[in-house]
């Protein structure tokens, strides 16, 4: 039956992981969707961790990840699987660093993409070293923290930022297209 209805066993598993993954970023959205501030964020992302890890989806999240390197299709399911994680992610960032100065400095897309990998990389990590992984998320914490403080500066000191954050995006658009990832 499997190799009837799916063509293969990897490909069962992708099938699974997209239905999984799907059914869980939809439990989460209304929790995602209240959040108006990025500590609200970082706090729904640590029960959304908490959670994830307790019921074993990091696990199999790791596994998943750990086939990718060698199997495409694994890879295509991997690439979903954290693909949905990261735009919900990113539409909470757009909302939330609307009108700030920190959306100067940070593309909410690319930070999207730099929090889901720091998650998922410190929920791994969790696994062989929690108090390691435990300090991962006080640094992600505090860089919570930054930007909170720079969009709480003055009109003037944010002119600044805003300055400084145009010219920081110009140097990592001109990398990026010095063989960097292209631009979604």
């Amino acid at each position: 039956m499997i190799f009837y209805h799916f063509g293969t066993v990897t490909e069962l598993i992708e099938a699974a992981s997209d239905e999984a993954v799907a059914r869980a970023v939809d439990g989460y959205r209304d929790r995602f969707d209240r959040v108006t501030s990025l500590s609200e964020l970082f706090a729904v992302g640590m029960q959304v961790h908490e959670q994830e890890r307790r019921i074993g989806n990091v696990a199999v999240m790791a596994q998943l990840m750990a086939g990718a390197q060698h199997d495409p299709v694994l890879a295509r399911a991997s690439s979903r699987a954290i693909g949905l994680w990261t735009e919900q992610i990113r539409r909470v960032l757009d909302r939330v660093l609307a009108g700030t100065a920190a959306e100067t400095l940070l593309d909410s897309a690319d930070l999207a993409h730099a929090l889901s990998a720091g998650f998922i990389g410190t929920e791994l990590y969790h696994g062989v070293d929690p108090t390691g992984a435990n300090r991962a998320f006080a640094t992600m914490e505090r860089l919570e923290s930054l930007i909170a403080t720079i969009n709480d500066l003055s009109p003037v000191a944010q002119r600044a930022v805003r300055a400084a954050g145009r010219r920081l995006g110009e140097r990592a658009e001109k990398r990026l297209g010095e063989g960097g990832r292209a631009r979604e």
